[in-house]
């Protein structure tokens, strides 16, 4: 199988592409699956990819998801609409998994909500609610109610066109924390936009580890603490040390959602050679 990873992090230092790398390898590794990948920096050099990856992995990355004219945007959603339209016209599928800042673009792209920015960014690990459909949704199977994640936002998708989601097939799989003292929509975290390709607007491959070691360092602790105050940093510690929460949530959606793709491809294969 071969892996297109979309680097949307406009050349700023991030964890979050070594966490995505580190999906892949631990796929690899664990199922004994040959997986090839190539990384395409798409905001930073206009690196799109063409149609010839069976998986696409589009990142998270800083910067705002409203509407540019920079060079990659159209090349960007080009290839997103080509995904879709081959999909639509083609037994072998082609899988997308859409981060953070690509699930923003693509929502907007869509006009399946109303994107904006937030009164002041979202920061932390948060309890994500899974809707009815995410409940039974198979990347989202081996999560509690509610389970967790690394939120870190300042834009966030409201006001969820139903029709249009209805009418293209789509689902919302999951929400923001519930908030019963903020009289605000809840903003949406999670939509399955066709059979083969998800998005969510957390970030479901940081893992505790990486973390843990990259908010300990003095400066990205002194930052925290400046910004966010001595109880958020606090908390976030104590997450990332509890196995039921990020740990949990980077071993099941990625890597899931990986292992599905590698069984379609092999379904497919299967029935052509039958």
């Amino acid at each position: 199988m071969k892996i297109a990873v979309l680097d949307m992090n406009n050349n700023h230092p991030n964890e979050g592409m070594r966490c995505i790398l580190h999906a892949i390898r631990t796929v690899q590794g664990n199922d004994h699956t040959e997986l090839a990948f190539d990384i395409f920096n798409v905001r930073g050099n206009n690196e799109i990819p063409g149609l010839d990856y069976d998986l696409y992995i589009s990142s998270g990355g800083p910067g705002s998801p409203l509407p540019s004219e920079e060079a990659w945007e159209q090349p960007y959603f080009q290839l997103i609409d080509q995904l879709f339209a081959w999909n639509r016209q083609n037994e072998r599928k082609k899988h997308v998994f859409l981060i953070c800042h690509s699930f923003q673009l693509v929502t907007r792209h869509l006009n399946l909500g109303e994107l904006s920015r937030r009164k002041s960014t979202s920061f932390g690990i948060f309890p994500i609610h899974k809707t009815d459909e995410g409940t039974s949704d198979p990347v989202f199977a081996g999560l509690p109610e509610p389970f967790y994640a690394v939120d870190s936002r300042d834009y966030q998708v409201l006001k969820p066109d139903l029709e249009r989601i209805e009418d293209m097939g789509a689902s919302i799989l999951c929400l923001e924390k519930i908030r019963p003292h903020v009289k605000l929509p809840r903003a949406l975290m999670g939509i399955r936009f066709s059979p083969e390709i998800v998005g969510t607007q957390f970030h479901p491959e940081a893992d505790d580890e990486g973390m843990l070691r990259y908010f300990l360092s003095d400066e990205k602790r002194k930052q925290i603490v400046a910004n966010f105050g001595q109880a958020k940093y606090d908390e976030m510690m104590t997450y990332l040390q509890d196995p039921n929460k990020i740990a949990l949530t980077e071993s099941v959606i990625l890597p899931g959602f990986i292992r599905q793709a590698v069984r379609s491809q092999a379904a497919t294969q299967e029935l052509v050679i039958n």
